[in-house]
């Protein structure tokens, strides 16, 4: 019993001493909630929820935290504390995370998302509370209580068509400032500005700024434009344009202008004079303009001009003349007063020359009369023309000519020709025509004193015939060229060459060559020729497409190989196929070779047929065959010499060397001495001494 008590005592006394603890949960709050107006005090409370193994302290770590910063780190005892905003604003709009660390262990609340509603009214301050036309005014507008990034918005009001808006966006600063020109015309300007900001939360933007008042000074009013005697005028009134400005000791520009036409001008003055004698050109709007920097102010009027005659027409009796007939014009004015001067003149490049000083003119036409002309009348000291005519006078067309560029006497089918037709009198433009034959071929207009030039293709071999015709605006006039005459020619085409006989020819006997075209043009130059030679073996022009050569004697020097080439005045050289050519022995040096031959063979026969016969006589008279030394006896006992008989006679064609007697006898031996073989043995045959007696035999 005791025992269990002492353990139990000491357990309780182990465990006071480890002080264990858990942090359960983090909390996070918003006083008074979670969307507070801009302005308004925001709290932002952090409780933790500890369990203790026993009563003791623990030293609690607060650390809050918007969008990932930290915003304030707090050390209590107590488990919860708080962060104080006086006045939120936009800014503090975010995601807050409350980090409570107590020792070795901490914890982290859930995500809270405040929003801080609205923006305060900015304020607009304008530099200057008084402005002149053109100059440019100054305005502020600020949110000091805000943190940038900002966008203002600037708004003129009491404006025709709305409100004039201008935006600008600061990214570092709380204000911005912007420039307005002052407009002419603008008398007192009102002005408002808005904030507004953008986040990933939201946008919120701000309620309009007061009214800024600016007072517009005026430097000069707008002119007056006064048109004396009236607006109402007629043609060669004098005229009086007077602009009139008050102004307010500025240096301003006065300018009077019609349309774009800068009539007078004026500077540093108040008034502008402008006079003028009015014609109908004279008719329209009328601008007096006032200048000053920037500032610019204009009056128009529109004054009316009533005609006093109308435009002259000048009458011509046509635009195109043949050179020849009779060139009329006549100047024709209506109006209810007498024309003062009548005048018809002529013009180029811009220069007016008289022809003639009253409303006709008649002459006989000439090319220099081709001109443009006018004619003008004058009332009044009014001088009004007529529109410009341009009259042209037309020499006819002389006989063109026709020629091939460049000359040639011949023309090959299927080659383009380049023809050029030319009249050298006449009046451009010229037409000119080309004919093949009477067709048509094509046509051109040259409007200077150029040949025309064609393209023509023949397609037929023969003599073409081809002419041009050129014409103008001449009345009925056509020059036709003489013919000319082309002769078209067709190369040649292929080339073919055989031989008779074909390949081979007997040596001495003659050989035959047919070189001949398909087609092609008359007349035509053969050649024949060996390869590897450059000089023709024969070369003919004929009227024809073929020629045949012949050779009465060849011999083995002329065996190789042969072509033919072809050509005619298009000189295009066409070559036919090779052909090989043998030269062989003639039959009756054949036949002298084979006799030649037959009586060698007979010499050679009956040489051995003789041998044979020898030898078969020898054969049946074999030597006696001795070993040693002995000589060979005749029947007396007598030693024989080697070309001896048994008579003691020499003979020929004994052979003294044993080995070639033998080997003779063996290449001799046919058939028939194969059985009758003997053989043989050679002895040495003794000399007898003709000194010593003969010696009887026992």
């Amino acid at each position: 019993m005791c025992l269990a008590l002492l353990v139990i005592l000491l357990h309780c006394s182990s465990l006071k001493a480890r002080e264990v603890f858990t942090i359960n949960k983090v909390e996070i709050r918003a006083d008074p909630s979670l969307q507070v107006p801009n302005g308004d005090a925001l709290t932002i409370l952090c409780i933790a929820d500890i369990s203790k193994s026993g009563n003791f302290m623990i030293e609690h770590h607060f650390t809050f935290f918007k969008d990932g910063r930290i915003l304030s780190d707090i050390t209590s005892l107590q488990n919860r504390t708080e962060y104080k905003i006086p006045a939120a604003r936009f800014a503090d709009t975010g995601e807050y995370v409350c980090m409570v660390k107590a020792k070795e262990k901490k914890k982290k609340s859930e995500v809270m998302l405040v929003k801080v509603t609205g923006l305060p009214k900015p304020k607009l301050t304008a530099l200057k509370n008084m402005v002149t036309e053109g100059e440019e005014l100054v305005l502020k507008c600020e949110v000091p209580e805000e943190a940038p990034p900002l966008t203002f918005t600037f708004q003129k009001l009491l404006t025709p068509g709305g409100p004039v808006t201008r935006t600008k966006k600061e990214l570092e600063k709380n204000f911005t400032t912007i420039e307005i020109p002052v407009e002419p015309g603008d008398k007192i300007l009102r002005f408002q500005c808005i904030a507004s900001v953008y986040s990933a939360h939201g946008m919120q933007e701000s309620a309009p700024s007061d009214v800024e008042l600016v007072t517009v000074v005026e430097p000069f009013s707008t002119p007056a434009l006064v048109i004396e005697p009236s607006l109402n005028v007629t043609e060669g009134d004098n005229v009086k344009l007077v602009c009139r400005v008050v102004v307010r000791n500025y240096d301003i520009e006065i300018i009077i202008q019609k349309d774009k036409v800068i009539l007078n001008s004026t500077r540093g003055q108040n008034t502008l004079t402008y006079f003028t004698k009015v014609s109908m050109q004279d008719n329209g709007n009328y601008t007096c303009k006032v200048e000053l920097g920037s500032v610019s102010k204009e009056k128009t009027v529109n004054m009316v001009v009533t005609e006093l005659f109308s435009k002259p027409e000048l009458i011509h009796s046509a635009k195109m003349i043949d050179e020849g007939d009779w060139l009329q014009l006549q100047c024709k004015v209506k109006g209810l007063l007498p024309v003062t001067k009548i005048s018809i003149k002529t013009r180029y490049l811009g220069k007016d020359n008289l022809l003639n000083d009253s409303s006709s003119f008649i002459t006989k036409a000439h090319v220099n009369n081709t001109a443009t002309y006018i004619c003008t009348a004058e009332i009044n000291g009014i001088i009004k023309e007529s529109d410009p005519v341009k009259i042209n006078v037309y020499a006819p067309v002389s006989i063109p000519q026709l020629w091939i560029v460049p000359s040639v006497r011949d023309v090959i089918l299927g080659r383009a020709i380049r023809f050029q037709c030319q009249s050298m009198y006449g009046t451009p433009p010229i037409t000119y025509k080309f004919f093949r034959g009477n067709k048509t071929v094509n046509s051109s207009q040259i409007f200077n004193k150029l040949p025309a030039e064609f393209r023509d293709k023949p397609t037929e071999v023969g003599v073409e015939q081809y002419s041009c015709e050129a014409s103008n605006h001449h009345s009925h006039i056509r020059k036709r060229s003489r013919e000319l005459n082309i002769t078209v020619i067709a190369p040649v085409g292929k080339v073919n060459l055989i031989s008779v006989p074909k390949r081979e020819v007997e040596d001495g006997k003659g050989i035959s060559f047919r070189c001949y075209v398909e087609t092609g043009s008359l007349p035509i130059n053969f050649k024949l020729l060996k390869q590897n030679n450059r000089k023709p073996i024969s070369e003919d022009t004929k009227m024809d497409t073929e020629v045949i050569w012949y050779k009465e004697t060849w011999s083995k020097q002329d065996s190789g190989e042969y072509f033919c080439e072809a050509s005619n005045p298009t000189n295009i050289v066409q070559r036919s196929d090779v052909i090989s050519i043998n030269v062989i022995l003639a039959s009756w040096q054949k036949v002298l070779i084979a006799l030649f031959v037959l009586v060698i063979i007979v010499i050679l026969g009956c040489g051995g047929c003789c041998w044979y016969l020898w030898k078969k006589r020898k054969a049946k008279h074999p030597s006696i065959e001795m070993s040693g030394s002995a000589g060979v006896t005749n029947s007396a006992g007598v030693k024989l010499e080697p070309r001896q008989n048994s008579d003691g006679q020499y003979y020929p064609g004994y052979m003294d060397d044993s080995e070639n007697h033998m080997k003779a006898t063996d290449e001799n031996k046919g058939p028939e001495h194969e059985i009758t073989e003997v053989e043989y043995t050679e002895v040495e045959v003794s000399t007898p001494d003709p000194h010593r007696d003969a010696v009887p035999s026992p």
